[in-house]
């Protein structure tokens, strides 16, 4: 298969979904019923394959190609035509998500087994993956846009796909509504970007909305105009990728069931703000202020995240704000502002969607086993009846917490490598600050990590009552999944970063995105190996310190919670987040719609019915009364009438 057709023909990655999507919806109901999980599961895995087929064998990696498929606008001179972009960053992206699709829909038949609506979930699924593969493959702003908002659908449905569920319905609400949020500012950046770099050319008559010709044209706008589109484009990375303030929707979206939360809210969806930003760096690297606003953003919300999951007991809300905590750490990078940092940001996003898609689906194990029961200190001991989810969870939790080798250890490292080089290179102390964050945040993560993990796997075995006298291993059609995840947890940072430090030559990752263009600038910079042995040990200490805590029968966390209980408290509270906009955002909000209701019933109708009741009353009290029937009133009234007009014509001519 050659370079040229699989490039000719990359259209097919995101029209498998698609049609396994249409056709689930069609046939699942009344002809595939408990086989509608084959579909979409035959159509993610041949577009993973055409994934990596594309990923190893596109050899021009300098010149992005970009396949017309249709023209979709044609509207006098103003055309866009759906056109797809391949390049390095696109492959990878397509690998991440197509593989880690397919094997959560894999997962997703032993979890979703006797679901009702087990079509409609694996309907929902595809058109997941077709959105997601169609927003990578975007090459315009327009193509990106409505990608963008269709996977936002698609992560309501999901959400909300046990609606008979009040949790589900609000918390899919929720999801919904505060993206909205985020989602208007991207709409506004995209029309500043369409005011200034989107001129019709007169040559070839079209509107220029391509990547491509913004960033050629960069240099073309104010500082300030590139500032404002800047800052919009990355409100709406705020609320895609849960960022503070907007993160308070990702943690309740758990809600749905756990592929859901594995697939869309840890490894794919949230990470398209990331992706965003990274492939529109050209504008961000213009623009130092915005870059601030974007390593600050992430690096206190990072922080944040891992203070709020130190004193979670829902597993998979430990690894929800685990999520907005690594995020975090991804824009703390693409805002330091150089393409080492970016391709950092890019090479955490590929090794996160592994481990942590391999711990929730891990976390879903546990919960499938314990009678959907997912609080932590309702089971503990649970490596002897789980032993495959035990030992795959462990080397998804080691890598999240950076242990040395293992996958997340080389993507946090280069990221911490980036900020600690933009604060040498930055005047001021922000960069300095974010750093000490970025660290501090390193530490928690290895602690709150290995807290869930020992709460969960050590100690006395504890069954809650609802799992009955059944609880035992998933399934091999859920713990297969779980251990291809576990080798890329464990060995594919290794593979795409630690062997070039090692033999002091340049990475695998560094050396395929530094073909992307207009990332001419080197992408890799020294081996820092005092940084490198010292987020090591700082790992290493976390998790030392969470088995001194929670790996033995100790009451030293209730003792440390009762020291420092206003601390405990705010951290328990998610800092009284959702309580705070409860208060300032959504109770006024009610109270103005109440108030509008008012007025709307009382003053506008009010109105319309005092106007449309005048005539009746004047009708009743003075017309009605003059049609009395009686000839000689209407012959007095007539001569009455003939007197005035007479006397009128007198007295005014």
């Amino acid at each position: 298969m050659s370079d040229s057709w699989l490039v000719q023909h990359v259209w097919l990655i995101p029209l498998l979904p698609l049609l396994a999507s249409v056709a689930t919806a069609i046939l699942g109901p009344t002809v595939l019923r408990e086989r509608s999980h084959w579909p979409c599961l035959a159509a993610s895995a041949f577009a993973a394959v055409l994934s990596f087929l594309l990923l190893f064998t596109k050899t021009d990696l300098a010149n992005p190609t970009t396949p017309a498929v249709y023209d979709w606008i044609s509207v006098g001179l103003f055309e866009v035509s759906v056109v797809l972009r391949v390049d390095p960053l696109t492959c990878l992206m397509l690998v991440m998500v197509t593989s880690v699709g397919s094997l959560i829909v894999l997962y997703s038949v032993g979890y979703m087994h006797g679901e009702l609506g087990y079509w409609r979930f694996f309907t929902f699924v595809a058109l997941f993956l077709f959105s997601m593969t169609m927003l990578v493959l975007a090459s315009n702003f327009l193509l990106l846009f409505v990608f963008w908002e269709a996977v936002g659908l698609c992560s309501y449905l999901l959400i909300g796909f046990w609606y008979h569920k009040p949790s589900a319905a609000a918390a899919a609400k929720k999801a919904f509504l505060v993206n909205r949020v985020g989602d208007f500012a991207f709409a506004l950046g995209i029309l500043l970007v369409w005011i200034h770099f989107g001129v019709i050319d007169p040559v070839n008559g079209y509107g220029r909305l391509d990547y491509d010709h913004a960033f050629a044209n960069v240099q073309n706008i104010t500082d300030t105009a590139l500032l404002a589109i800047c800052l919009l484009l990355f409100c709406g990375a705020v609320g895609k990728s849960a960022q503070f303030p907007l993160h308070v929707w990702l943690p309740d979206a758990m809600e749905g069931p756990t592929p859901v939360s594995a697939l869309i809210h840890a490894a794919t969806m949230v990470t398209a703000g990331v992706y965003m930003i990274a492939r529109l760096s050209p504008l961000f690297f213009a623009s130092p202020g915005a870059q601030l606003v974007v390593a600050s953003i992430g690096g206190f919300t990072a922080l944040l995240a891992a203070l709020i999951a130190l004193t979670q007991n829902d597993l998979k809300r430990i690894l929800a704000y685990s999520t907005v905590s690594q995020l975090g750490y991804m824009f703390l990078a693409l805002g330091c502002g150089s393409v080492f940092a970016v391709t950092a940001a890019v090479f955490h996003v590929f090794t996160h969607a592994f481990f942590k898609a391999l711990l929730f689906l891990g976390a879903g194990s546990v919960m499938h086993a314990m009678g959907n029961v997912i609080d932590i200190t309702k089971f503990s001991g649970l490596r002897h009846r789980l032993p495959r989810t035990h030992w795959t969870f462990a080397c998804g939790a080691a890598s999240l917490a950076g242990i040395p080798l293992l996958s997340g250890f080389w993507s946090k490292d280069e990221i911490l490598a980036a900020v600690l080089h933009r604060s040498h290179e930055q005047s001021g102390i922000v960069f300095q600050v974010l750093l000490v964050m970025a660290i501090v945040t390193a530490f928690l993560t290895a602690f709150y990590t290995f807290r869930a993990y020992f709460k969960t796997f050590w100690g006395d075995e504890v069954i809650p009552p609802e799992a009955g006298d059944h609880a035992h291993e998933s399934p091999p059609v859920m713990t297969y999944p779980l251990m291809v995840l576990a080798i890329f947890a464990l060995g594919m940072g290794l593979v795409l970063s630690g062997i070039g430090i090692f033999l002091d030559k340049p990475t695998l990752i560094g050396q395929f995105l530094g073909h992307m263009p207009g990332w001419s600038e080197h992408t890799e910079h020294n081996a820092n190996w005092g940084l490198m042995i010292g987020s090591g040990v700082l790992a290493l200490a976390g998790m030392a310190l969470a088995w001194w805590m929670y790996g033995r029968s100790t009451t030293l966390p209730d003792l440390v919670a009762r020291k420092i209980r206003p601390a405990y408290n705010l951290s328990r509270n998610k800092f009284w987040f959702d309580e705070i906009y409860q208060a300032t955002v959504v109770g006024p909000t009610v109270v103005i719609a109440h108030f509008g209701r008012f007025f709307d019933n009382w003053i506008v109708d009010g109105l319309v019915h005092v106007v449309s009741a005048t005539p009746r009353f004047l009708g009743r009290r003075f017309l009605r009364p003059i049609q009395n029937g009686l000839i000689q009133f209407y012959a007095l009234g007539m001569v009455i009438g003939l007197v005035i007009l007479v006397l009128a014509i007198k007295l005014l001519g």
